[in-house]
C-alpha cells in the first residue's frame, strides 16, 4: 500500500469496496483506506455498480450500508468532462467503458485509485492491492 497523507483523495474502485463491504480476502488490505480519515471519492458509476452487484447477491442489508458510507464521501458525478476523458482512457489503455470512467474520475480529481484489478496496472496513480 502507498503511504498517502490524509489531505490525499482516493478513489477506491468497485472491486475495493466489495472486498472491504462483505469482509472478503482483501478487506484488510482496503481497511486503511475506509477507516483512516483520507477523503474519498466515489464516482457515481462504482455507487451503480457496487449497489447493483450487492443487490443481485441479495445482501440488500450491505446495499444499504454501501450507500450509507458512500454518501459520507464526496460523490463524483459522470459529467461531459470525465465523459469525453473516459473514452481517451478507453482507447489508449484498452479499458471498458466503467473502467475507463473510474479511472478519468481519478485523474479528473487529482486522486489516487486503489483497486484490485490488474488491468490497472501499470497506469500513473494506480495502487494495485
Amino acid at each position: 500500500m502507498t503511504t498517502l497523507s490524509v489531505s490525499e483523495p482516493v478513489l477506491v474502485d468497485s472491486s475495493g469496496w466489495l472486498e472491504y463491504i462483505t469482509s472478503d480476502t482483501k478487506a484488510d488490505l482496503f481497511a486503511p483506506y475506509f477507516e483512516k480519515g483520507i477523503i474519498l471519492l466515489v464516482p457515481t458509476v462504482v455507487l451503480y455498480e457496487v449497489r447493483k452487484i450487492l443487490l443481485s447477491r441479495q445482501r440488500n442489508t450491505l446495499a444499504d450500508q454501501f450507500i450509507s458510507a458512500a454518501s459520507r464521501c464526496t460523490v463524483i458525478p459522470f459529467d461531459e468532462k470525465i465523459a469525453l476523458r473516459a473514452v481517451a482512457v478507453s482507447l489508449d489503455h484498452r479499458l471498458a467503458m466503467a473502467d475507463a470512467i473510474v479511472y478519468a474520475s481519478a485523474e479528473a480529481n487529482g486522486a489516487v485509485l486503489v483497486t484490485t484489478d490488474a488491468h490497472f496496472s501499470g497506469l500513473p496513480g494506480v495502487t494495485v492491492l
